[in-house]
């Protein structure tokens, strides 16, 4: 498995970019589609238009190609099935990423979960307890749901 990233990575370096940088923002692209792919298993059935939304933020989050935005969420998913819990990933978010940008992905996340047009009550719960977990206010995560749902409080 980690010659697997390893592989992708090296395939997707810009040519002079710092190795540590790069590695730094590859572990990032994977905690983030990480988190995003665990939503879509919280209510027992893996839905379509939500894989397909995770695919999508994937790609423009991190402006990648459809063949890298595919290989990081199959290297994303063994990740996410080998992890133990929600922490190797945001921990890695945390060290990262200023609070607009942590936003940001409960916002993706919010976006996964209402894919489906319904929203479970383990869904809701991720959403609350990744953002705990990256320190997102309470007032910008009521905000996320808002600018996703339409401002419908689905």
């Amino acid at each position: 498995m980690l010659n697997q990233i390893k592989t992708f990575f090296r395939e997707h370096l810009t040519p002079g970019a710092d190795e540590t940088a790069a590695a730094e923002q590859h572990r990032l692209q994977l905690a983030v589609a990480a988190l995003l792919l665990e939503m879509t298993q919280m209510d027992g059935e893996v839905r379509p238009e939500q894989c397909a939304r995770v695919q999508s933020a994937i790609s423009e989050h991190f402006g990648l190609s459809q063949d890298e935005t595919r290989s990081l969420v199959e290297l994303a998913e063994a990740e996410r099935n080998d992890a133990t819990d929600y922490f190797q990933f945001t921990s890695l978010i945390n060290a990262a990423y200023a609070a607009e940008q942590k936003e940001r992905i409960i916002e993706q996340l919010w976006a996964v979960a209402l894919a489906d047009d319904a929203l479970h009550r383990y869904e809701e719960h991720l959403v609350r307890k990744i953002a705990l977990l990256l320190h997102v206010p309470h007032p910008a995560f009521i905000a996320a749901k808002h600018r996703i749902s339409g401002g419908s409080g689905a």
